[in-house]
């Protein structure tokens, strides 16, 4: 895999992810020294999932969030365009399929809340991702993106960015399964959005109310907002943009 943009290759970030598969987990954790937990556990409690209400895990992986996200009693469903990654979480008591972003299999107003958590910056087209978020979240409901982000103290980020160059690479060579494609996401997270920029992407996307918290000192990014109960699917409201 080259060195990333944003403009990415969907077949070519599939098979890097199947092949990353067997060890994915593991080695999210050991490179995050375990807030990879803290950062999932964020996310739900962001979503206040309900029982009886129905949830969308896009991007699910091995379907690690999906499970931690079906704790809440919520019926979540997950899917991921990399087959070997849903292949992986099959062992899991929840419902895992393989699909695109870009056009989810579900009809329109079809769950209550979606969310996707370090995924987004993966997808060849962010703003057709959220689109397709807010036409199957029905009006009112949520949307949760947990992303990495920019630290926001120089001091910090300079360390950071070090580790993501240098150490982040080393560590994976040791204990991924496909180590090479931990040195494209560290790439894909050098190139993305930073807190507002993305918050603006999102509200220009169908949502509103659109704001955000940063976790671990602005490394991850927990961006909330709601689906207008007035707006059609796909179009943009105006932008409402806060930060949390």
């Amino acid at each position: 895999m080259p060195r990333a943009t944003l403009a990415k290759q969907p077949d070519a970030v599939s098979a890097m992810f199947d092949q990353a598969a067997r060890r994915y987990d593991l080695t999210n954790t050991l490179l995050s020294a375990g807030a990879d937990r803290t950062w999932r556990a964020r996310t739900r409690e962001a979503l206040g999932l309900r029982p009886g209400e129905r949830c969308l895990d896009v991007a699910c992986g091995t379907g690690v969030s999906t499970e931690a996200l079906a704790r809440s009693g919520a019926a979540v469903v997950g899917i991921d365009r990399s087959p070997g990654m849903v292949g992986r979480g099959a062992h899991r008591p929840v419902t895992l399929r393989v699909g695109d972003a870009l056009s989810l299999p579900f009809e329109d107003a079809a769950f209550d809340a979606a969310t996707i958590m370090f995924g987004l910056r993966n997808v060849v087209d962010p703003t057709t991702a959220l689109r397709e978020m807010a036409r199957v979240v029905r009006p009112g409901g949520r949307l949760v993106v947990c992303e990495f982000s920019h630290p926001v103290r120089e001091p910090f980020r300079t360390v950071y960015l070090r580790y993501l160059m240098g150490g982040l690479p080393r560590i994976a060579r040791r204990v991924s399964s496909n180590p090479d494609a931990y040195t494209y996401l560290a790439d894909t997270i050098r190139a993305w959005y930073d807190q507002p920029a993305l918050a603006a992407v999102i509200a220009g996307s169908g949502w509103s109310r659109v704001s955000w918290r940063n976790l671990t000192g602005g490394i991850v990014a927990l961006h909330r907002a709601v689906r207008p109960a007035c707006a059609a699917p796909g179009t943009a409201p105006l932008p409402q943009v806060a930060r949390a």
